[in-house]
């Protein structure tokens, strides 16, 4: 069993940065690719960034690269998304998840990752 555990959400206005963590207990980090995803308001949940075990690959969606950046710390057992520049579009409960499997390309969809933290809301305003 892994526990991931996520925080550093809150309210910020339309520029502003946040950084989210991840605490990740139960398994050897390093053992795990890690991703984040988010969900809007009666949107269906959607991808944002992955992160290979190591740390030496990352993937971004469309519409968060090269605002958002995510990195890990292997002796921390944790994973961070960087978030610059937030816009209102951003708001959405945010939630880390960890994937087991090795594979050959990165970890896009839901169904890729094993285990899914609570979640932590973002909310930007205009």
């Amino acid at each position: 069993q892994v526990q991931l555990v996520e925080s550093g959400g809150g309210l910020v206005q339309a520029g502003g940065s946040l950084r989210l963590s991840c605490a990740a207990s139960g398994r050897p980090f390093s053992n795990y690719a890690m991703g984040w995803f988010r969900q809007a308001p009666g949107k269906e949940r959607e991808f944002v960034a992955t992160i290979t075990r190591t740390g030496g690959s990352t993937y971004y969606a469309v519409a968060v690269k090269d605002r958002f950046t995510i990195s890990r710390d292997n002796a921390k057992n944790t994973v961070y998304l960087q978030m610059n520049s937030l816009k209102p579009e951003d708001t959405a409960v945010y939630y880390c998840a960890a994937d087991f499997k090795y594979r050959g390309r990165h970890s896009l969809q839901e169904y890729d990752y094993d285990y899914w933290g609570q979640g932590t809301q973002v909310t930007v305003s205009s």
